[in-house]
């Protein structure tokens, strides 16, 4: 791969160090990025703010100026797509949908519309609200969706007026160097600013005495550190931190039918998104067929290096995970649970894990409790419903559920009953589009992105008040 620098100002910048991004289907580096240094961090910041006074002005150039970034993001799509298998594993369809779905971003944010609130206009006066910019926004991503959740982040604060440092994670950030460089061929300097490197960079940011918000994607225990450090500057901050997100399947469903949708749900990325289906409950006498219906899946489900056509599931993101998942595995093993299929790393070059189902999984159990990010799948069965809804409630996580029914008016009732930011009906996570809120309960996050409440999120409130106009008085002749 060519070297790409970071995006300052306008311009490409290396600095004094770089470091290894590893291709997980190798398990070998395979290019290198800069380390940002401290005054090279003060550099970005620094530009976002210059360019933040003449970016925030005109509201059609920043709309243009989004179906501009859309129309070359697009027409980087197969490097992009490339570049993201390379780092981060997924099949090379999953990449290019990945890039298509950032483009569709860009183009939703362009096209809505920010009006102003008229809040009375009247004999007595006048009043309205208008949402204004916050300035500049640190953008903190990580490794399973470098460009899409770059996107989630870039277009509603670009369309809100805000300017942009953007930090990728150091396991996946050259696909983020790649966007910065195609997207500053069409922005003025400054306006997005993209820096890399490993830790301490993320404080350094979070810090920073010039970003006023904080958009975060990633683990529980980041973005805690990252909620406390921001709270220090008061700034605003939204929190996007994963789930361990209940599939309840109701008794009244063909395992067969609905087993395909739900692997998927599950399955695909090798489990790595935070809205993916992590613990599946089915109804008692359903559990066994359920679990082979998933478990034939598995088995027959093609892994491999992602650039391989015929791969369905790439590797892992990085070896850490494989790790995890054989904790997990032989912990659901030794408190009763059976596998039904996987249950190994893969005997092979890079980060493959078989796509493994637990039968007989119980609550308590660590693959159930936690957020496991892979590709197990513990499957739980349950007495009735309210068994069901309160174990899928049980959890310190609210992301997103799903319920399956054939019956969609009590498939509609439980949903109701689901302490989770989107719950989705004969599907999981159907909800995941730009027009719709994303974000969790309880410690799945602050705050929501997508739609128009995400663009919300990028800015401030301002009243304007004024007095009606006073009337002329006539006054008499002759």
């Amino acid at each position: 791969m060519g070297e790409l620098g970071m995006t300052i100002d306008g311009s490409s910048m290396w600095g004094r160090q770089t470091f290894g991004v590893v291709d997980p289907a190798t398990g070998a580096v395979f290019a290198h990025a800069p380390v940002c240094t401290v005054e090279q961090l003060d550099q970005a910041m620094d530009a976002a703010l210059r360019a933040f006074h003449e970016w925030r002005r005109e509201d059609d150039v920043r709309r243009a100026a989004l179906r501009e970034c859309a129309r070359v993001l697009l027409g980087a799509l197969d490097e992009l797509a490339a570049t993201i298998t390379a780092e981060q594993g997924k099949p090379r369809a999953a990449s290019v949908a990945e890039v298509v779905a950032a483009v569709s971003w860009l183009r939703y944010y362009a096209e809505l519309d920010i009006g102003r609130e008229i809040v009375q206009d009247d004999r007595h006066g006048y009043a309205d609200v208008v949402r204004r910019p916050l300035g500049v926004v640190a953008a903190i991503t990580p490794w399973n969706f470098p460009v899409a959740l770059a996107m989630w982040k870039l277009a509603p604060a670009l369309r809100a007026g805000n300017t942009v440092v953007l930090k990728p994670s150091p396991y996946a950030p050259m696909s983020a160097l790649m966007t910065g460089e195609v997207l500053g061929r069409v922005l003025p300097a400054g306006v997005v600013n993209v820096v890399t490197g490993p830790d301490p960079l993320g404080d350094r940011i979070v810090t920073h005495p010039v970003p006023r918000m904080v958009s975060f994607t990633g683990s529980v225990a980041t973005g805690r550190r990252v909620a406390a450090a921001a709270a220090g500057g008061l700034k605003r901050m939204t929190l996007e931190l994963g789930g361990n997100d209940p599939a309840v399947v109701l008794d009244d469903v063909d395992p067969e039918q609905v087993a395909d949708d739900i692997f998927w749900a599950a399955l695909a990325d090798n489990g790595q998104r935070c809205m993916a289906a992590k613990r599946v409950y089915v109804a008692r006498h359903r559990h066994d067929d359920l679990v082979e219906a998933l478990a034939a899946r598995a088995r027959a489900t093609r892994v491999g290096p992602g650039s391989q056509p015929s791969v369905q599931l790439g590797p892992l993101g990085n070896q850490l995970q494989v790790g995890r998942m054989a904790e997990y595995v032989r912990d659901a093993l030794a408190h009763g649970a059976a596998l039904a299929a996987g249950g190994t790393a893969l005997d092979r070059p890079g980060y493959f894990y078989a796509p493994t189902v637990l039968a007989g999984a119980t609550d308590g159990v660590r693959v159930v409790d936690e957020e496991q990010f892979g590709p197990v799948l513990p499957v739980i069965a349950y007495r009735d419903v309210d068994d069901a809804v309160n174990r899928a409630n049980a959890s310190d996580f609210g992301l997103t559920a799903s319920v399956w029914s054939a019956d969609l008016e009590r498939a509609n009732a439980v949903a109701a009953r689901l302490d989770a930011g989107q719950v989705s009906v004969n599907a999981h996570a159907a909800g995941v589009r730009p027009d719709l809120p994303f974000g969790g309960h309880k410690c799945s996050g602050i705050g929501v992105e997508n739609g128009v409440w995400g663009l919300h999120s990028f800015t401030d409130l301002q009243a304007t008040v004024r007095p009606a106009p006073k009337r002329r008085r006539q006054t008499r002749t002759g």
